[in-house]
């Protein structure tokens, strides 16, 4: 082999770190970019050294300032009612998105600076989802010698993204202690004292949020939530992937992927345990991780059609009981969800049998089995995945509970068993190959056999590989072919149903929902504009889709009508 073969080939063994360092994909391009738009030259990282001596002042507990009320609606759910798109398919929509929709927006969730310094202000919340009734901490530090804070809901909004809910009184900054760094399994950690308590309100309506954190010297960073609302029986329930995030996460210089060995990153240096008491980097989209390019296009588009949504985490997913799942028509899983614990996969597992629908937007979902575990702020902060099975302490002791890949022995579980698709390997570009144009997700697109929608299989994607388990009655909608480090492959569009009636779709592509973009008042270099060609027949397919998850089993109007056979 040569010395770029024998690279590659150590970074796509089983277990092996996925991406070889040079190669560029979409989430290196997302990390190198902010929320904001910086018109001078970002200056270089100064790092914990350059914050860690200083001297602390005394933290003053400050409580936020009662919210402005607002006329918008509680998680009181009003009138879910369908709408018929031109197609003649309908979808399920809500009174109440759509008049929150309808609310005046605001850009200013996005962080715009000339300069943006690393470390000046960075925070983090002590739960990755609440809902109304709960109290959060927010954990800052800054060097400037006060901040305030402000609470975006991400939404349609006439194309603005986003709407203020709440703004924070003025808070005393303070330089927090350098992480703790825990040798063996590598794991970073905040130990930071809470720089103000968040009442969640009524104002704050279900959804996913950006708490935005600015320094009197006006430099700002954010920090995603989601609010839930758990009495919700909405057709849709939204799922951000937040372990996914966590586990690309490089503050503190230690990922599940990487560790720092002074110049460079290593895979063998990596952390075993990471936790979410830490902020996510500056220069990944300004703190607000993989929302962004991997979620955000498809909440966009369902707030702005109205759709009857309700929002959580895979945390969530992780300590669900059966019946928050069975309340909805359909699971949404996003652009990049890669991490899942056993207790997640059991429950999306029973939510399919029980018929609700699943839909995956991305490739590699469901790939790294992860468990979770306590930090000083509370439970499933810590989240443990070995990716080598010999090195986690369960090594024959418990198998079920080793955290190396799910395909992987010693209690191999591929994940094409749930999803359909199986991942295979990255980095990749390819178009996406219409070739089953009868079906009815193509419905309304006037996409004939061979059309090519440019670009959209990429970075990572699946493909059905029927000598694995998988569903026998698999249906391929599309059926791209592409080269990958060389080798040619194909990625596929599947779907199949379920004995319960359930229907299960997968992408076969992190990129679907990047090429859904359709907000002009949002800055190409946050989110791409639309793409010619390409975003309005996807879109059209996303909302075939939408349609037919979202009013009960699938299986009932949409059966799958295996074609497999004609591709492998």
């Amino acid at each position: 082999m040569s010395e770029n073969e024998n690279r590659l080939a150590k970074y796509n063994k089983p277990g092996g770190a996925k991406k070889p360092p040079n190669t560029v994909t979409r989430r290196s391009l997302l990390k190198k970019s902010t929320i904001g738009l910086t018109s001078a030259a970002i200056v270089g990282a100064g790092g914990f050294e350059a914050w860690s001596q200083v001297i602390r002042p005394a933290l003053r507990k400050t409580k936020a300032t009662p919210p402005k009320r607002h006329n918008v609606p509680t998680t009181t759910e009003p009138a879910v009612f369908s709408t018929t798109m031109a197609n003649g398919m309908p979808l399920p929509t809500a009174t109440w998105v759509a008049k929150e929709n309808s609310l005046q927006g605001s850009t200013g969730w996005m962080v715009i600076e000339r300069k943006v310094i690393p470390h000046a202000i960075e925070g983090f919340a002590s739960q990755v989802s609440a809902v109304q009734g709960d109290t959060i901490s927010l954990y800052v530090n800054t060097v400037a010698p006060s901040f305030y804070v402000q609470a975006y809901r991400m939404g349609w909004y006439g194309g603005t993204g986003g709407r203020l809910i709440w703004t924070s009184q003025e808070i005393p900054g303070r330089q927090q202690p350098p992480p703790t760094f825990t040798p063996g399994i590598n794991m970073v950690e905040c130990h930071w004292e809470p720089s103000l308590s968040i009442d969640i309100t009524a104002e704050w309506v279900p959804g996913v949020y950006l708490l935005k954190m600015i320094g009197a010297d006006g430099q700002a960073q954010v920090t995603p939530i989601t609010i839930r609302n758990d009495a919700s029986t909405a057709a849709f329930l939204f799922m951000n992937s937040v372990t996914t995030w966590q586990a690309y996460n490089l503050w503190g210089g230690y990922s599940l992927y990487y560790g720092d060995t002074g110049n460079s990153k290593s895979f063998a240096n990596r952390s075993r345990v990471v936790s979410f008491d830490r902020p996510y980097p500056w220069n990944w989209a300004s703190g607000a991780a993989d929302l962004i390019g991997n979620e955000f296009p498809l909440l966009l588009l369902m707030e702005k059609n109205g759709l009857d949504v309700t929002y959580w985490t895979d945390i969530d997913l992780h300590t669900a009981t059966p019946s928050q799942l069975t309340k909805h028509s359909a699971l949404l899983s996003l652009g990049h969800d890669e991490y899942w614990s056993v207790q997640m996969r059991d429950n999306a597992t029973a939510a399919r049998d029980a018929g609700v629908n699943l839909a995956f937007f991305g490739a590699n979902a469901c790939f790294r089995r992860i468990r979770m575990g306590s930090s000083p702020i509370g439970p499933n902060r810590h989240q443990i995945c070995y990716k080598v099975a010999s090195e986690d302490p369960y090594y024959g002791v418990d198998n079920s509970l080793i955290t190396a890949n799910w395909p992987d022995p010693p209690d191999a579980d591929p994940e094409s068993s749930l999803i359909g698709d199986m991942y295979q390997s990255n980095p990749v570009l390819a178009d996406l190959v219409v070739t089953n144009p009868s079906a009815w997700i193509y419905s309304g697109t006037e996409l004939s056999q061979g059309a090519k929608l440019k670009g959209v299989v990429g970075s990572e994607y699946d493909r059905y590989d029927p000598q694995v388990k998988s569903p026998a009655n698999l249906e391929i909608f599309a059926h791209s072919p592409l080269v990958c480090n060389g080798n040619p492959d194909h990625s596929d569009v599947t779907w199949y149903t379920a004995p319960s009636g359930a229907g299960v779709f997968a992408s076969g592509t992190n990129l679907w929902i990047a090429k859904l973009v359709e907000a002009s008042l949002i800055p190409p270099l946050l989110l791409p504009g639309t793409f010619p060609g390409v975003t309005g027949p996807l879109t059209t397919m996303t909302l075939n889709l939408l349609s037919a998850i979202g009013f009960g089993p699938a299986g009932r109007s949409y059966p799958s009508n295996p074609n497999w056979t004609q591709y492998y």
